[in-house]
């Protein structure tokens, strides 16, 4: 059977359509389409993690290079640098996904991704690998914004948190691909300390070509287009994902429809009064889940190599062997707790991983700083916080992706991941790299608390403010901008 046509007073913006594709596509059941959803977005995690991962664990062979001979200030500062990008990148990007569609926004952000993470691989100093490390940031906090937009609005509601929290903890496998990378090229029977490390830069920007391959074609947002003025085409995806998913096109008249006025875009002024005004207390939450988990996360791993090195003087080329199974507990958390967000909730999951996460971080830190912990126990302690630290972070970005209207969500994704890196995650390392370079222990455990401290309030805030959106529609979760009654 074919879909009706879209009922449409109008044409173009300014026009009003009145149509039911968010209840078709939050009727659909879980198919092969959806699979090849998370994966072809996963890889984008994949590829944020193999950065973060290569530039923890590489961080040893940078210092011994003989040709950067960075300090630790110097390994802040870089990861710093890429976090400083991937704040401004989401930003702009995030405006351009909101205006221009979430699908052009994959190239763009992938190309600039591939140009900058292959051009690390050639720096010459402090200041060019930092330079490089910006424009990588810039790429793949473009890709954020675009990703998790996309996920939101394809993926149908009962579905949604667990596979926004498995995406985005896919980030692991990415550790691990980063951390096996590392254990091979920065092992000095295989390759000289100057050229390991520049290969394992290399082994990003190949699996981002993979990537360029496999998002060809994944289809611009139904949702996107029915408001910007292209309810046809809207409607044309819709039956080919239902056709795909079901063998035929659902009736219409069957599911509740929405009227909305289609626009070209919606102005900073009304995205700024949506996010501060009338929807104050859902920024409040994202804000204190941003910020707390960004902290807790960049500040202990972009470090984690040093805290090996320089207190259990484990060598450089075998921390990689030490970040595998701290990985495995990452990726395990969500895959094994997520389901629990569509079920049990959005409110009691986030205040559960939240605050058990920063309480084992002050226990953990505690044992370090009285030397209690071997190199072995540390790392068996960083895998059981992150079990439940990883869902908590992801749920940070569920929780800013669906609890704003259609028209924001992408800038509104961008603006708390800006906000919340720029506070929590560009001061963490630098500070950590400073706490480390002191040689304390006990300096070292106050920075561990601080992270413990931010994530229990944010698990206080959540408790009391955040919104109970599993398995509600996007639209009833947040009505679009351009709902007409």
């Amino acid at each position: 059977m074919d879909a009706a046509p879209l009922r449409q007073d109008g044409a173009g913006s300014g026009g009003i359509v009145e149509t039911d594709i968010p209840a078709r596509l939050d009727a659909l059941r879980w198919s092969g389409f959806h699979t090849r959803v998370v994966v072809a977005l996963g890889i984008t995690w994949i590829l944020d993690g193999l950065e973060v991962t290569l530039a923890g664990a590489l961080s040893g062979a940078l210092k011994e290079s003989p040709r950067m001979q960075f300090s630790n200030f110097d390994v802040g500062l870089a990861n710093s640098a890429y976090l400083a990008g991937a704040v401004l990148g989401a930003i702009g990007f995030g405006w351009l996904t909101d205006r221009i569609g979430r699908k052009k926004l994959f190239f763009i952000t992938l190309a600039l991704y591939l140009t900058a993470t292959a051009a690390t691989a050639l720096s010459w100093g402090v200041a060019s690998y930092a330079l490089f490390r910006f424009l990588t940031g810039a790429g793949i906090g473009g890709e954020y914004t675009a990703i998790n937009s996309t996920i939101q609005e394809l993926v149908p509601a009962r579905y949604r948190g667990w596979t926004d929290l498995l995406i985005n903890g896919s980030f692991w496998v990415g550790a691990a691909i980063g951390a096996t990378s590392a254990i091979i090229l920065l092992d000095p029977a295989v390759i000289g300390p100057d050229h390991g490390w520049r290969l394992a830069y290399l082994t990003g920007a190949c699996l981002g070509l993979i990537v360029l391959v496999m998002r060809m074609w994944i289809p611009e947002s139904p949702r996107w287009l029915m408001i910007h003025g292209h309810p046809d085409q809207a409607n044309a995806i819709v039956a080919d994902i239902e056709k795909s998913v079901t063998g035929h096109v659902n009736a219409q008249q069957a599911l509740p429809k929405i009227r909305i006025r289609m626009r070209d875009h919606t102005p900073l002024g009304e995205v700024a009064s949506t996010l501060f005004t009338v929807y104050r207390q859902r920024s409040l939450v994202g804000l204190a889940l941003m910020v707390a988990q960004a902290f807790f996360y960049n500040a202990i791993f972009f470090t984690f190599a040093l805290v090996l090195t320089d207190f259990f003087h484990i060598p450089a080329n075998h921390v990689g062997w030490y970040l595998l199974p701290f990985a495995a507990g990452n990726f395990a958390g969500p895959l094994l707790l997520g389901r629990l967000f569509d079920t049990l909730g959005r409110r009691t999951m986030i205040t559960f991983t939240y605050g058990v996460s920063g309480i084992l971080l002050a226990i953990s830190g505690y044992l370090f700083s009285i030397g209690a912990l071997s190199a072995q126990g540390q790392t068996i302690a960083w895998m059981v916080i992150f079990f439940f630290a990883s869902p908590a972070a992801s749920a940070a970005y569920l929780t800013v992706s669906e609890n704003f209207p259609l028209e924001v969500r992408a800038l509104a994704i961008a603006l708390f991941y800006a906000i919340g890196t720029a506070i929590g995650g560009v001061i963490g390392p630098a500070l950590f790299g400073a706490l480390i370079d002191t040689g304390s222990r006990g300096s070292v455990f106050l920075g561990y608390l601080s992270g413990s401290v931010l994530m229990v309030a944010a698990a206080g805030i959540a408790w009391r403010y955040a919104v109970a959106a599993e398995r509600k529609s996007l639209e009833s979760v947040a009505r679009p901008l351009a709902f007409v009654e």
